[in-house]
């Protein structure tokens, strides 16, 4: 489908429009990229520095994992929009088909994959974030500030994804291991983004 290889203006205005692809799942991935990428910035503006010198090897892991999930992340854009196709014909057929329930639990199922991978790639990047915000230069703080809060709502965005599909399955049993997942994560590194963005803003706001 390659939505990611089209220009910003042509997937946003797909975005606003009434087709089922791409939809949040997808602006969620595009958004935790953008925000992996902040962090990747920062830690170029901080590799080749003197200041830096000690922790420089350390940017340099930092950026080349920052680089992968970057890639992944634009890779689940597409992906997204290929898990929800089943889902979105799913919906089309006639409730009086007998096979409509086994089509649709599969497709609710299938749905929710991409954004569970989603919250785990933006999971990785707040932990990245954590250590980029802390040892990048601090001329580009508030980058990782930014960084930090698009990859925080593109976990949240892609949790939504998860929920709307889990709250109409017929196996309650697997929808609440999937929920148990969504909400392990999105507990755990909401809180850790904020306490990274809030150190942030407590640092700048000093050097003011």
């Amino acid at each position: 489908m390659a939505l990611v290889q089209n220009p910003c203006t042509e997937f946003v205005e797909a975005l606003a429009s009434k087709a089922a692809v791409p939809g949040g799942g997808g602006a969620s991935a595009l958004v935790g990229a953008v925000g992996v990428a902040l962090g990747s910035m920062v830690g170029n503006l901080t590799v080749g520095k003197k200041k830096y010198a000690d922790v420089e090897a350390d940017i340099i892991a930092l950026i080349e994992k920052a680089a992968a999930l970057q890639e992944e992340l634009l890779r689940l854009v597409d992906e997204d929009a290929v898990v929800f196709e089943p889902l979105s014909k799913a919906y089309g057929i006639p409730k009086s088909d007998p096979h409509r329930e086994r089509i649709m639990e599969d497709a609710l199922k299938l749905a929710c994959t991409v954004p569970l991978e989603i919250m785990r790639a933006c999971a990785k990047a707040i932990e990245l974030h954590k250590e980029f915000a802390v040892k990048g230069s601090v001329l580009a703080i508030s980058d990782a500030g930014v960084g930090v809060q698009l990859c925080k709502a593109a976990l949240q965005g892609a949790s939504l994804n998860v929920y709307i599909n889990t709250g109409s399955m017929a196996d309650k049993g697997y929808s609440a291991g999937l929920e148990a997942e969504a909400d392990a994560i999105a507990g755990k590194y909401s809180a850790m983004a904020d306490e990274i963005y809030n150190s942030v803003v407590s640092r700048i706001r000093q050097k003011g």
